[in-house]
């Protein structure tokens, strides 16, 4: 089999310098190890800043040359669009290259060295998956859990709002809704069906991307990867893959500020408006 070609996108918005440096010196590893494996060929990166201030702008741009000097890999640079959202912004690419897949990515999310490498060579033995999830740590190695069924608004508000004795009340409902019983029976052995994938990295076949249109550019932030999720689970498959790791450095809506649940609120209404109401 050919090597595939991959597009990448990253996005950000004021992002912390020290965590993207470190996403692009990752990504850049796993870049290598997938081409030594054979499973990569051309790599197209793309860094999208979604920031109004220039500075932002050409300092990310600064960190994306100063890494990917050198490595045959073509970067491309957009800024000064101003802030249209996480969504829309890697739409502005999602079409861009014709590569057999797509890799959207988390300026706040590092790879472990195999992870492109694995994630590639599995899609390519497995063309009825149309994109991958991966098994995710985070900062101290602890074990999260991006992969979700399908979302119950008291699951939402469980995890987001309600105090610490009332989610211990509820554990073993929210391990349900993390997948964790069923990540638990198959061990390191890869599942087929995840009905809602974490947008901090999806990698997408290029088939795929086409048959959705990737995502909806309504969603300005939150949600915007489970609305994907359902659109794709209802033209391919999904796959959990724990053979590609990654640590992912995030947080939630619900710390975030009076803005950010707003924003959050808003997307939730969309949501459930397009693809069906679940209270409980």
């Amino acid at each position: 089999m050919l090597p595939s070609s991959l597009q990448i996108s990253v996005v950000t918005y004021r992002p912390d310098l020290k965590l993207l440096e470190r996403c692009l010196r990752k990504l850049a590893l796993a870049i290598a190890a997938g081409r030594e494996a054979g499973v990569m060929r051309t790599v197209h990166l793309a860094l999208i800043d979604n920031s109004e201030d220039r500075t932002v702008a050409e300092a990310v741009n600064q960190l994306g040359r100063a890494r990917f000097a050198d490595t045959n890999v073509h970067v491309t640079y957009l800024h000064g669009h101003a802030n249209i959202g996480y969504g829309a912004a890697h739409n502005l690419v999602l079409h861009g290259t014709g590569s057999d897949y797509h890799l959207v990515l988390n300026p706040d999310v590092e790879l472990a060295p195999d992870a492109l490498a694995n994630g590639i060579a599995w899609l390519d033995k497995h063309p009825e998956v149309g994109a991958l999830a991966p098994l995710a740590r985070d900062g101290h190695g602890e074990r999260l859990y991006l992969a979700k069924r399908y979302p119950a608004i008291f699951d939402l508000f469980l995890r987001g709002f309600a105090p610490s004795f009332l989610r211990r009340l509820f554990r073993r409902r929210l391990d349900r809704y993390e997948l964790r019983d069923v990540l638990a029976a198959a061990g390191d052995k890869e599942v087929v069906g995840i009905p809602a994938l974490s947008g901090a990295f999806m990698l997408v076949r290029r088939d795929a991307i086409d048959r959705t249109g990737g995502f909806d550019p309504r969603y300005f932030l939150y949600f915007e990867d489970f609305d994907w999720s359902v659109r794709l689970n209802r033209v391919t498959k999904t796959a959990y893959v724990p053979s590609v790791e990654i640590g992912h450095h995030g947080g939630n809506a619900a710390r975030k500020g009076v803005r950010h649940i707003g924003l959050f609120v808003r997307s939730a209404f969309r949501f459930y408006g397009r693809h069906g109401w679940k209270w409980w």
